[in-house]
């Protein structure tokens, strides 16, 4: 097979050191490593003119994200959360084990509920719900038991 390993998702955030915040206190990632490359390359490969880029890689279950802040030319969008059902990404998951504990930390480390998102999941009191980062990053959150690694829905 010709790819080896999938690194990492990269997340464009306006405020480098809230977002490693977020992540960090939140959803336990752990920092990993920080760069700051050079223009002219950085430039090229991300097709952005005069790219200033600082990336922070934070990671937790083997999976890896990098948060990407631009000091030049800065960041483009609103920061409102993405349609669903817009092209691309759509959101990040996670199975969590107390709700309520986890929507104080998002709403107290300046992310935000989509309360009207939240759903009941059968009979045994299992829910879900989205939450945003602090530059409007879908966060769905899944409280059920059973395993973890399930796949949602599936028994």
């Amino acid at each position: 097979m010709t790819v080896k390993l999938l690194t990492h998702l990269g997340i464009c955030v306006s405020d480098l050191e809230r977002s490693v915040a977020f992540y960090r206190d939140v959803f336990d990632f752990e920092e990993v490593g920080r760069l700051e490359p050079e223009v002219e390359g950085t430039s090229r490969i991300l097709e952005i003119s005069d790219a200033k880029l600082q990336a922070v890689y934070l990671e937790r279950d083997g999976w890896r994200i990098e948060l990407l802040y631009f000091a030049s030319p800065g960041h483009t969008g609103t920061g409102a959360p993405r349609a669903v059902n817009e092209l691309g990404l759509t959101h990040l998951s996670f199975r969590v084990s107390d709700m309520d504990a986890l929507l104080e930390r998002v709403e107290a480390a300046g992310g935000s509920l989509r309360e009207d998102s939240r759903i009941g999941i059968g009979d045994g009191g299992s829910s879900a719900l989205f939450v945003v980062d602090p530059d409007g990053t879908r966060i769905e959150l899944i409280d059920a038991p059973g395993d973890p690694g399930a796949i949602p829905g599936s028994g």
